[in-house]
Order: structure tokens, then sequence, then C-alpha cells
């Protein structure tokens, strides 16, 4: 049986009175009890007339019984969409438009679709309807039967429904337990949103496949996690994460004494945040690289050296290569276009032929967008996305290597470069920063990288903003940046 949810329910059964999911303000659940839970919960939708292959979409706050519908809808064969809860009505109804969902699933109902309440905390139409209801049979699937459809975040451009196989799961799961070093002994702490892939995917499902407990957080609060450290061994978090936890007072090295490893991902980590938490903690984060199309493709070692700014080798089974527009590999340390190609691979994207012909090749190599090099080791570093490319004057200028410099500069606490248009050059490269205090000048960025950076890279204007625009994952929106100054050189 190739469902995903049939392998997890026998490691559930195995566990069934080891603690699954710790929780601040409730009782614990146990595996048994979460099996028992997604058993109930999977006769509610087959009531609700929810069958093979039909989408169940969901908006609602993170909670055990959240965790249990995700896993629910696994187990009778349905498609799995997760919805960011703080879109709005209006937001939703493209998803809902898009996927056609049979059943969905909010903190309010829907009159467009069949739709049952979850609240916060576990209460809701949903929950009510689990008394006396039986439960069904795992349901009989291939391997590349759809288990999710997860939509883009959509820093650019119109969101599109990456469509997940039941392999695509499981296979990355395993390849993230084995390079990751998953032990009986750990204990997550999830401080994630679950209904995008990272605490989704990537963070539940090395603790699910093992049968290991999760400090199960609603949130993230930085003097909540720091409190929970020393009843875990692992941590996966964005940078945020790890940058409120060095603003805290008194974190120091016996905050994280009992801590395994800390891995990082969703958005880039600064080379700063990195050295600074190894000052004062003593440890390396580890940088992984993933997205909603194939979850995780690289990870920084776990054993070995964890090289600031670079994300480290492919996961095993999955291949990966530096490539030209057409598809053919670069000379090793040149730049150009990340591919990859392996189980973690999505199919295409939902109701998008087109799309999916335009970014799958072939030979079934992914175009990932995202530029980048691999040195002799076969490590790989990620030097911007494609769409982020600015174009200055007939150069090509990578905003990673100009922000990694400009980041360094005191006085500035981060930066985003983009290119607006500019009549002159056809691009214009554009600072964006925080500053620490004072307005950072431009003639200030441009003398700290004199002799660092060649001219035509170097930014035409600075702008200083009290925080860039970022989405829920933590990256930053450079689309909106390049919206809202797309007429900075004008005039």
């Amino acid at each position: 049986m190739a469902n995903f949810y049939a392998q997890l329910d026998t490691v559930f059964t195995a566990n069934q009175d080891t603690d699954c999911l710790r929780l601040l303000d409730r009782e614990n659940w146990t595996y048994g009890d979460l099996q028992g839970h997604v058993g109930k919960i999977a006769g509610v939708l087959k009531a609700q007339g929810v069958a093979v292959g039909d989408r169940v979409a969901v908006q609602v706050e993170k909670s055990p019984e959240n965790l249990a519908l995700y896993l629910a809808t696994l187990r009778i064969g349905a498609i799995y969409l997760p919805l960011n809860s703080g879109y709005t009505p209006a937001e939703l109804d493209y998803f809902i438009g898009d996927a056609e969902p049979t059943l969905f699933v909010g903190a309010t109902t829907r009159d467009d679709v069949t739709s049952l309440t979850l609240n916060a905390d576990g209460t809701g139409s949903l929950t009510e309807l689990t008394l006396g209801v039986d439960t069904p049979p795992i349901e009989n699937l291939n391997g590349s039967d759809l288990a999710a459809i997860l939509y883009t975040s959509g820093t650019t451009g119109r969101s599109k429904g990456a469509m997940l196989s039941h392999d695509n799961l499981a296979s990355n799961a395993s390849a993230l337990s084995e390079t990751w070093g998953w032990q009986n002994s750990d204990v997550l702490l999830h401080a994630l949103p679950i209904f995008h892939v990272h605490g989704l995917f990537i963070a539940s499902h090395c603790a699910l496949l093992n049968g290991t407990p999760m400090i199960w957080l609603p949130k993230f609060d930085a003097a909540v996690v720091a409190e929970q450290l020393d009843g875990a061994t692992v941590l996966m978090g964005v940078p945020t994460f790890y940058v409120r936890l060095l603003a805290l007072p008194n974190f120091a090295k016996q905050s994280v004494a009992h801590m395994r490893v800390f891995i990082c991902g969703s958005a880039p980590l600064t080379e700063q945040v990195f050295d600074e938490w190894e000052q004062v903690t003593g440890t390396r984060i580890l940088e992984r690289y993933g997205m909603s199309e194939t979850i995780i493709n690289t990870s920084n070692p776990l054993l070995g050296e964890r090289v600031p700014a670079t994300v480290g080798f492919p996961l095993p089974g999955l291949e990966l290569r530096i490539a030209n527009d057409h598809g053919q590999e670069v000379t090793t340390g040149d730049v150009g276009t990340i591919e990859v190609r392996g189980p973690n691979v999505f199919g295409g994207y939902w109701r998008m032929p087109e799309k999916t012909a335009e970014e799958i090749r072939p030979d079934g190599f992914f175009i990932t967008g995202d530029l980048g090099t691999v040195d002799d080791a076969g490590r790989v570093s990620i030097v911007g996305r494609a769409k982020d490319l600015v174009i200055s004057g007939g150069y090509n200028v990578y905003p990673k290597e100009v922000e990694r410099l400009i980041d360094e500069i005191p006085g500035i606490v981060e930066s985003a470069v983009i290119g607006v248009p500019h009549r002159d050059f056809g691009e214009g490269v554009v600072a964006v920063v925080v500053p620490e205090g004072e307005d950072v000048a431009t003639e200030v960025v441009i003398r700290a990288l004199e002799g660092q950076l060649a001219k035509f890279k170097q930014p035409k204007r600075v702008l200083n903003v009290a925080e860039l625009p970022r989405n829920t994952m933590g990256k930053v929106q450079k689309n909106l940046l390049r919206d809202e100054y797309q007429g900075l050189f004008e005039g």
C-alpha cells in the first residue's frame, strides 16, 4: 500500500503510549490518541461525501486537531489543501475557485462550498461530528496519487498549486530522517505554522515517521521557545526565530545545552546571524534549501563542516545540476539556474499544464528559478532568484552578493537589493535597508562597498525603511519593493 498514511499508521501502532504532542495548555496526546483522532475525523470526512481524489481546503489555526485533519485526509485518499490563516475571504476566493474543494474547513463557513468549522482550541462542528462516527479503512493508493496541493507563496505573480504525491512525501521524510540523523530520543520543538511545507511536512514528518515527541506550540514566541529548549533536542525554524532568540536577555550557551541540532530554512540566513549564533551558543545552525514543489533539496551536513551562506549537498536520491537557459550544465563554479530531479519533485501545477511544461524539462529536471553555484566538493550556494536578478547596463547583478556585503556595514540591520526601471541602465540597483538607528546615507554604503564590488553592482540609491515586507514564512517580498519604488529614477 503506497498511501503515506499507512506507513505512519504502522509507526503510531508501535508507539501507542509514547507522547506525540506535548501541549502547554491541554493534556498531551500520545500516538494512540493521535491515531484515534485521525480515524474519527476520517469518518467525518467520508460522511461529508469526501472521496478519493477530492480536495479538502483547510484554513484554521494550528492545533492538534488540525494535524489530525491533515492525516485523516491522507488516510481516505483525499487531497489536502492547506491555506494561510491570514488570507482574507476575498483572497480565498481564488484558491477555492481554482481547487474546487469538496469540503472547506475554517474558523467560519463559506457560502460557495460545503464547510465545517475548527477552532484553535479544537472545538467546532468538525470535532462535534466525530461522536459516534466509525473509522473508515486506510485507502489503498498508488504512490503517484496526489496527497496535497501546496500553493506557492506568490512572491512573484499568481499563486500556483504544486501537486505533491504520496511518494513525494514519503521519500523526502525518509531522506530527511537519514540526513539529520533522527534518533529515538529526539524531541522536536515545533513552533512553525502548519499551512506551509516547512511546518506541515519537513518538521512534522520527521517526528511522525520515527514515533518521537513534538513540543507543539501554537505559534513562535521567543521567550516561550527559550523556556522549552531544555526539554527538546531539535528546533526547526526560519531566520527570524534565531534573530529573536539572540535578542533575548540572558540567552547564552547554557540555554541550548540540551539541543542536538538547530535547522533553518524558508528564507536565507545571513552570515552575520550564523556567526553570532555560533559565538553566543557554541553551535552552528544547519541551513537547508527547499521549496513547495520539492519539499527539501539540499542540506548542510549533520556531521561535517556547515559553511555559512551555503545550503549544503543534495539529499540522498536527488540529482542537482546548475544549468543554462537550455538545461545544459555549466562549468563548476559558474552561476546558473538550479535544476533538480528525484523522488521528491512534484508532478506539476494544478490545472496549469502549460506552466508545468515550462518548468519541468522533458528529462524530468525541475527548473527551480533559483540561481546558484556548485563547488568542486558538490556544495551548493544560492546567489538569488532568477526573477530577482538585476540587469544594469547589460551586466547581471546578483542581489545576494550585494546584500551580504551591505549587511556587514555598521548601522545596518538587514538589506534587500532590487532593480527598478532606469532610463540609462535599463535597471538601476537599489538597496532598501533597515537601519539600527539613524538613516544610512547612500554615500555611506557606496564608500563601504568601494573596492569590494564592481561599480555596476553598487546601489545607485539607498532607501531606509522600518522593516522589509515579508510573507508568513519570512521571505522578503521583493516584488512589493519593486512595485513601490518603480518610479524612483523617473524625471
